[in-house]
């Protein structure tokens, strides 16, 4: 298993691409690499390296290709995200996207066209170097389609689709290594989001997670509760129910300990028993936890989760949480993989409004942790519509099958 971070300079956080210092990234990945973890995916922005449709600054793919040198120093791989985006409740759409060049970034074809334009030549310089991991096409791009973003760009379920092949094959024309995507978990739980479950599954090399318990999982039960501690585990094990190839791997891209629901004195215990619910997911690819530093005080207007999310502080000092996490990557590196689990939760995936159900407090989330705490470990999801599939099953390793929430112990 992969173990990683989410990496965010500590000097500048992301505004640090308008001004590269790779001494100063030196020293973040020192610290780093210091944890035993072998990666760090990085965000360059949007608007830095593609501030108009047709400029690709040759500078800011520099920078990119220097960091990744940098990493390389320490003996880190590097995934590196394409549109950013949205990172941290800030938005960095460029200008040729916004006001009175408003194009809609799903379905616009001039909008389309620049994506492709910047994907493809990030790809290029990626194909140069020996540690990158791979491509992820953006963060949490889904969050722009529906609300409640404020100023969404609204795309159909099939226009996903289709936008999502297009970048996945520019990607793949020279990026080497994973080529995924990424989505926020309204994708899993939220009717009425145009990215669902099919599209994680769907669409590049592995399945992606985004697990954080700030979306009512800790205000509902508690910050160590086991719907809490195993929100990761679970939202691991619907990603893979969706993947029709039972062997595809799924990689835990981010998670992190929200002290605005989880008291710092409990993130190590919080971290803790994340990973180790996580780690025993069958076919978890990797663990990349959010996040390296924390967010300067000096920095305006972040929600105040976000200056207390690092393994280390923005000095650079390891914290309790930094520490505790080296501890397990250290004991599970080195662990054989987890067996997949015999028993299965049915999910009635043709049922209306299914995804809510699927939801922290909804009622298929609920069973699904009554059948975890009765035998000790997450039981897999199966998908109605594939129980029928006896290979599928075989496949799964699934030897029994939980069809009914009553057949749970309470």
């Amino acid at each position: 298993m992969r173990f990683g971070v989410n990496y965010t300079p500590s000097a500048g956080w992301f505004h640090s691409w308008l001004e590269f210092d790779a001494d100063a990234a030196r020293r973040d990945l020192d610290g780093i690499a210091s944890l035993g973890v072998d990666h760090v995916r990085v965000f360059p922005l949007w608007g830095v390296v593609q501030p108009n449709r047709g400029l690709i600054r040759r500078a800011a793919l520099d920078d990119i290709g220097a960091l990744i040198d940098v990493a390389g120093e320490f003996g880190l791989d590097v995934n590196v995200d394409a549109i950013q985006g949205h990172l941290s409740s800030f938005d960095f759409l460029p200008a040729w996207l916004a006001t009175w060049h408003r194009r809609n970034m799903f379905t616009d074809p001039e909008a389309i066209d620049g994506e492709l334009h910047y994907v493809r030549a990030l790809a290029e310089l990626l194909a140069s170097r020996p540690n990158v991991l791979g491509l992820t096409l953006g963060n949490e791009l889904n969050q722009f389609a529906a609300a409640p973003h404020p100023d969404p760009h609204p795309v159909s379920a099939g226009d996903a689709h289709a936008w999502l092949a297009r970048l996945t094959a520019a990607a793949r024309e020279s990026a080497p290594g994973l080529v995924t995507h990424s989505m926020y978990d309204a994708g899993w739980y939220d009717d009425t989001q145009p990215f669902g479950p099919e599209h994680a599954a769907a669409h590049g090399d592995a399945t992606v997670v985004h697990s954080w318990v700030f979306n009512g999982a800790a205000q509902r039960y508690g910050a160590l509760a086991p719907g809490s501690v195993r929100h990761a585990e679970y939202l691991s094990l619907l990603a893979a129910a969706w993947n029709e190839d039972a062997a595809r791997p799924v990689w835990l891209q981010e998670v992190g300990a929200p002290t605005n629901v989880v008291p710092v004195a409990d993130a190590p215990e919080f971290l803790e028993a994340t990973v180790r619910h996580a780690a025993s997911v069958a076919r978890m690819w990797g663990i990349t936890w959010w996040c390296s530093h924390d967010v300067s005080r000096e920095l305006a207007d972040f929600p105040e989760l976000e200056y207390d999310l690092g393994l280390f502080d923005n000095d650079r000092r390891i914290k309790p949480t930094g520490r505790r996490f080296a501890e397990l990557v250290r004991e599970l590196r080195t662990a054989p993989p987890a067996a997949p689990a015999p028993i299965a939760l049915l999910l009635d995936d043709t049922a209306e409004g299914y995804r809510a159900s699927c939801a922290p407090g909804g009622e298929f989330f609920e069973a699904w942790l009554r059948a975890a705490e009765a035998e000790g470990r997450g039981p897999q999801i199966l998908l109605a519509s594939r129980a029928a599939d006896e290979a599928s099953l075989a496949a799964r390793g699934i030897t029994r099958v939980l069809a009914d929430c009553a057949e749970l112990p309470r």
